[in-house]
């Protein structure tokens, strides 16, 4: 097993030690974000389903609910039996979170907490085999380290949608929420994932 001094989702950068660590570290900072605005910005369900004029049949909660599912399903996976087969074309729409804003913390917080729980215990180069729909059926071999790291990233895109929605709604969003840490590096940000550490 990987060596992961991350205990919970209030780590400091410092923290964070193994390459395993600090990749979960963004994981749960860029989870933190989404429950933040579920929390503290968003103040009502409605907000949650509202259709964007710019990006057609996108809502927060639908980018909330597909960032989150990739974790979940990447989670599942790892939890399971060898051989490690991974899909995320395999996910649940319309769900609760969705709609709702207490299912949508919920949500969140089951997400970060089974991160926490399960990423210490996998290797950071476990094989994986992920399945993908392109729209042709491809099967390519990756590790847990590297989709990890994937879906942390593919989230922070998803929360640049969700900045446009929460704009369109006159929504005040956080500076960083949904810029990919390389630009925060670059723009020198002093948000928790702007930091460099290297």
């Amino acid at each position: 097993m990987s060596e992961v001094m991350v205990e919970s989702s209030d780590a400091t950068p410092q923290s964070v030690g193994s390459p395993l660590g600090q990749l979960l570290y963004v994981s749960t900072t860029v989870l933190q974000q989404a429950l933040e605005l579920v929390n503290n910005t968003l103040t009502s369900d409605d907000q949650l389903t509202v259709e964007s004029r710019f990006l057609p049949g996108s809502t927060i909660g639908k980018h909330l609910r597909h960032a989150r599912d990739h974790f979940v399903l990447l989670i599942d996976c790892v939890s399971g039996p060898e051989p490690h087969i991974l899909s995320y074309d395999t996910r649940s729409r319309n769900t609760p979170m969705e709609s709702k804003l207490c299912d949508a913390q919920n949500a969140l917080k089951d997400a970060i907490a089974r991160l926490e729980e399960v990423v210490p215990t996998v290797k950071l180069d476990q094989p994986l085999t992920l399945n993908a729909v392109t729209p042709f059926m491809q099967t390519f071999e990756t590790t847990f380290g590297r989709e990890l790291w994937f879906a942390g990233l593919h989230a922070v895109h998803h929360w640049s949608m969700v900045r446009v929605i929460a704009g369109e709604l006159d929504i005040k969003l956080h500076d960083d929420f949904g810029f990919a840490p390389s630009t925060l590096l670059y723009k020198g940000s002093e948000a928790p994932l702007g930091k460099s550490k290297i």
